[in-house]
């Protein structure tokens, strides 16, 4: 295997296992949180702002390398402003985080831990990709 493929690998399964040990791959606890009047749920909030904290103090220090440790380029998006495309997509995102109570890494981390809801949230998301993929003018 490739030391950019098991570095990716190695990447997704740390994040997979955080995801599971703060219990984001337990859709009730992002419902929770997204039930501002009923029985919110915080915890979301703290995963959130953790993640937040660590890329605001860290990601200029890694830019400045010049080069990723394991690519030759880093591939930041050079998309500069808002469109259609970007707020349709945002919103059918949400919509979908705010049914399911998933996005895609918790779906996958779910699927670690054997979640009814990610089992049948996955197929559904690789359905969803697979239009957009048959769809799109890209």
């Amino acid at each position: 295997m490739k030391p950019v493929s098991l570095a990716a690998l190695a990447s997704g399964a740390l994040f997979g296992v955080g995801l599971a040990m703060s219990g984001m791959t337990d859709a009730r606890r992002v419902l929770g949180f997204l039930d501002v009047f009923g029985d919110f749920d915080p915890t979301l909030m703290f995963v959130l702002g953790g993640a937040v904290a660590t890329t605001m103090l860290l990601f200029r220090f890694v830019l400045r390398r010049g080069s990723p440790v394991l690519g030759d380029t880093f591939h930041l998006s050079n998309l500069r402003h808002v469109d259609r495309r970007l707020l349709a997509g945002a919103a059918i995102f949400g919509v979908g985080w705010g049914i399911a109570g998933y996005c895609p890494g918790p779906a996958l981390a779910g699927l670690g831990v054997a979640s009814v809801e990610a089992l049948w949230f996955v197929p559904a998301m690789l359905a969803g990709l697979l239009l957009h993929r048959v769809t799109s003018r890209d």
